[in-house]
């Protein structure tokens, strides 16, 4: 597995993770797929710029046109307070492979080794077994239950949060 920035082209990728009922059951429900060009470009340029770190998740380095989904470190304001968040997405037919787990670890190493974005949070559905775990096994501690705010919904989340740099299992 390895991990490279949002491209121009990932458009069909993110119209098979974010407008999908089955990828976003957790997230509120499926969007709508005209957005999706202007997302992946608005992603890209962040990328380019290093605003934030969006990555595609290639599963086979053999492959590389092979997208099994997403994991991504940004900040924002949450309350006043200025975070940064990890989030990540699988697609079904590469889920359960240890691909999303392997993909957040990596991400947090490589904050941890540039001493960037500090504290990370996360913020899976309380329902989102799987992403829950990941946060569990790689040393996130739970800092409790939070509604936040996604694509204009209002979700119900774990709120977890490490320090890379001194948590990281």
């Amino acid at each position: 597995m390895r991990l490279r920035d949002v491209g121009f082209g990932d458009v069909g990728a993110y119209i098979r993770m974010r407008c999908d009922p089955a990828m976003m059951v957790d997230l509120g429900g499926p969007l709508p797929p005209e957005g999706m060009a202007a997302k992946v470009e608005r992603d890209a340029q962040s990328a380019i710029e290093g605003t934030q770190w969006i990555k595609m998740i290639i599963p086979d380095e053999t492959e590389p046109a092979v997208v099994a989904g997403t994991v991504t470190l940004w900040s924002h304001d949450a309350d006043g307070q200025e975070i940064a968040e990890i989030g990540w997405m699988v697609l079904p037919e590469f889920q359960g492979r240890g691909l999303g787990k392997r993909a957040v670890r990596t991400l947090l190493e490589l904050a941890r080794e540039e001493d960037r974005w500090g504290v990370v949070h996360a913020f899976p559905a309380i329902a989102n077994a799987p992403s829950n775990g990941i946060c569990q096994s790689l040393g996130f501690r739970s800092l409790g239950e939070e509604d936040v705010t996604f694509a204009d919904r209002v979700l119900r989340t774990n709120h977890w949060a490490i320090d890379p740099r001194t948590d990281l299992k």
